[in-house]
């Protein structure tokens, strides 16, 4: 039966490349998808699905097909990354300066999830059995807020289970979690004074935004190692002989549980409290994004390494290795290692231009940035995997990930993430003692911690 979803996929093939394409030459930041997100719903829409919108989510929606138990649930995303626009070229050459690249693959991403669910519905229509597939059209997941946002909205209430993936260098299911993330802006007020002339009058707000940024380093010392905090200074004032009247710096908090996070935060207002203090000003805060580190679920994930192993590597041509070679050869060795190694241990893949290994994952390699998958584990038991859709030990959100995105390599990935997200699914809807068993861990690792917006 797994050869017939193969089939399937591959019966659309040249469809979902058209698809990805038309998504990668049209590229758009986070909440501002509208094409993408209106050529997916067309699309499963002729495909026989049900099409709903997300409230207070414009560019987000949700194709189902069936009815019943078990729901399984596939994410998609398809929202861009500013500046890096680029050509399928192993040289820097933007498509138009300035403009926004999918550097991170998600024209990749989003369009594999189309095409699992329309092999899944093929299986469904032929009663081969009972159950309902949903795709979850998700944006802006480069700022962090569309599934948060459906995970408010109770979108993933009735699902059961979930599957995902990420185009990446290496081919592997991600054992390991990733980091929670809070994003939150620090605004101060003072009182505006001639620089030279009347220094004495002002309170400047610039000198609090300083202040605060010494006591946030110092801060560093004393928090666990897992913590990571990075910010920029959005407001300095206008002029040098103006004292700045306003002022302001967006932080990002993130550790390896919301929680640790959310603790590191605390001190940080109050780092900001003494700053203010110190300089005679006003502090406000305000938290703009919230997202939970990423739970992998080992149960549903092992059943992607078998899907995985079961669909095979991407199958490339000698002119796209030639390219992948290039591409490589715009970094060293030492760079291209350090990214190789991020979701397993194995340092000799970087030998090879493109991945040609199905590799399992290592749980201790977690993701080191922060993705908002992680609102979904916290509500749903939720496995993803990495496909190789660019060369090995190149980063995404370059504009090597992004040319690749656009050629025939990151397809390939994108069709066989297609077929092993379908297969997955298959596996649950077939025997939903699955889902028994994923939610025995999924219950396991909450230790009873119910999801809750962390904005």
């Amino acid at each position: 039966m797994k050869e017939y979803i193969i089939n399937n996929v591959e019966e659309i093939r040249e469809e979902l490349i058209d698809l990805s394409k038309k998504i990668w030459e049209n590229p758009e930041l986070a909440f501002e998808e509208k094409y993408a997100s209106s050529i997916q719903k067309e699309y499963l829409k002729s495909k026989g699905f049900k099409i709903e919108e997300v409230e207070n989510l414009p560019t987000g929606f949700i194709a189902s097909f069936g009815d019943g138990k078990p729901v399984i649930g596939i994410l998609g995303e398809y929202d861009a990354l500013p500046e890096l626009s680029q050509c399928v070229s192993a040289e820097r050459k933007p498509l138009v300066e300035g403009k926004a690249g999918h550097g991170c693959g998600h024209n990749l991403l989003g369009v594999a999830g189309v095409g699992a669910v329309v092999s899944i519905k093929k299986l469904i229509e032929e009663n081969k059995f009972n159950g309902t597939i949903k795709y979850f059209g998700c944006p802006a997941e480069e700022e962090g807020g569309g599934k948060t946002v459906m995970c408010i909205n109770g979108c993933f209430d009735d699902v059961d289970c979930a599957f995902t993936w990420h185009p990446f260098d290496i081919n592997a299911p991600w054992r390991g979690g990733s980091l929670a993330n809070l994003s939150v802006k620090f605004k101060f007020k003072g009182i505006t004074a001639h620089a030279a002339q009347a220094p004495h009058n002002g309170r400047s707000a610039l000198d609090a935004v300083e202040i605060m940024n010494v006591g946030a380093n110092y801060l560093r010392e004393h928090v666990i190692d897992s913590i990571r905090m990075h910010y920029v200074i959005t407001n300095g004032g206008g002029r040098p002989n103006v004292v700045p009247g306003f002022a302001e710096s967006w932080y990002f908090i993130r550790g390896k549980k919301a929680k640790d996070a959310e603790h590191v935060l605390d001190r940080l207002i109050k780092v900001a409290q003494g700053a203010a203090m110190m300089t005679e000003t006003e502090m406000e805060y305000k938290v703009t994004d919230g997202i939970y580190d990423y739970i992998p679920n080992q149960c549903l994930t092992d059943l992607v390494y078998d899907n995985m192993v079961f669909v095979g590597c991407p199958k490339n041509t000698p002119e796209e290795e030639e390219f992948a070679k290039k591409l490589c050869d715009t970094l060293t060795r030492e760079e291209r290692l350090g990214v190789a190694t991020s979701l397993q241990n194995d340092k000799s893949i970087v030998e090879s231009y493109i991945h040609k290994e199905i590799v399992d994952g290592d749980k201790d390699k977690g993701l080191a940035g922060s993705t908002d998958v992680g609102d979904v584990s916290y509500v749903i038991p939720v496995a993803q995997f990495a496909m190789a859709a660019w060369p090995v030990g190149i980063a995404s959100h370059t504009w090597q990930s992004c040319s690749s995105a656009g050629s025939n390599i990151g397809f390939s990935a994108m069709i066989n993430s297609a077929k092993v997200l379908a297969c997955s699914a298959y596996d649950v809807f077939m025997d939903t003692k699955i889902i028994d068993e994923a939610k025995i861990e999924f219950d396991k690792s909450l230790d009873g911690q119910k999801f809750k917006p962390l904005v």
